[in-house]
């Protein structure tokens, strides 16, 4: 996280009958290549670029939001600035690379028969190519992500249509759980009954650890939250 977080007592080891997980800042190191794109997206404007830290608070909630409350733009401002940041971002993207580690917890996991889908504010469309780009694919039951008319997009509405994209095959969400990096991952689950794991490698602050049920500074130390 982008300043040092204490480490939560972790959570009793649970059965978890599902996981979802975040996809920037959890699963792939995205960050530099986000605000590079937005940087490109302000200059193209004829604005100012925001400083590192202002341009890495975007990273993780709905872009379209950002803009509005963050940058201040109208809805017309805005729809202008994430067209014209989508159309950099869509050639860099798939450079992200995935975290150490993360593509061994997916594949025991996805041994161990638990069910994972992601739930992601980044574009569903995006996500998929970048889960594809990386050999992540076959380990996600669902991958749900925003619509690309903004119409899905808080994490919220994600998970939600997570969940009912899974009950919809059948899977057990009754005792789900939530893997993100910032507090919009965790007020999204809440908002659907389902705690967080927050993972210190991602892009948040020590402030966002609040209501989570545990914070990891591991990959090993979530394996063995998520698998006993």
């Amino acid at each position: 996280m982008t300043s040092t977080m204490p480490t939560q007592t972790l959570a009793p080891t649970r059965t978890w009958s599902t996981v979802l997980f975040d996809l920037d800042g959890t699963i792939v190191d995205s960050a530099a290549d986000i605000t590079a794109s937005l940087a490109h997206m302000f200059t193209e404007l004829g604005l100012d670029v925001p400083s590192d830290e202002v341009l890495r608070s975007y990273v993780g909630p709905p872009l379209l939001d950002s803009l509005r409350l963050t940058a201040g733009f109208d809805d017309a401002e805005a729809w202008e600035a994430l067209n014209v940041y989508r159309d950099h971002y869509g050639e860099h993207f798939l450079r992200s690379p995935v975290f150490p580690g993360v593509a061994g917890l997916l594949e025991r996991l996805h041994a161990a028969g638990i069910p994972i889908a992601l739930a992601t504010s980044k574009p569903e469309s995006m996500a998929r190519q970048v889960l594809d780009h990386a050999g992540l694919s076959q380990y996600f039951t669902e991958i749900t992500g925003a619509s690309d008319d903004e119409e899905l997009s808080t994490k919220a509405d994600v998970v939600r249509e997570a969940l009912r994209r899974l009950q919809a095959k059948g899977i057990d969400t009754s005792n789900a759980v939530m893997v993100g990096d910032r507090g919009y991952d965790t007020l999204g689950a809440a908002a659907n009954g389902v705690p967080t794991i927050l993972v210190e490698w991602g892009y948040g602050s020590p402030a966002e650890a609040a209501d989570t049920i545990a914070v990891v500074h591991s990959t090993d130390q979530l394996r063995n939250l998520l698998l006993g």
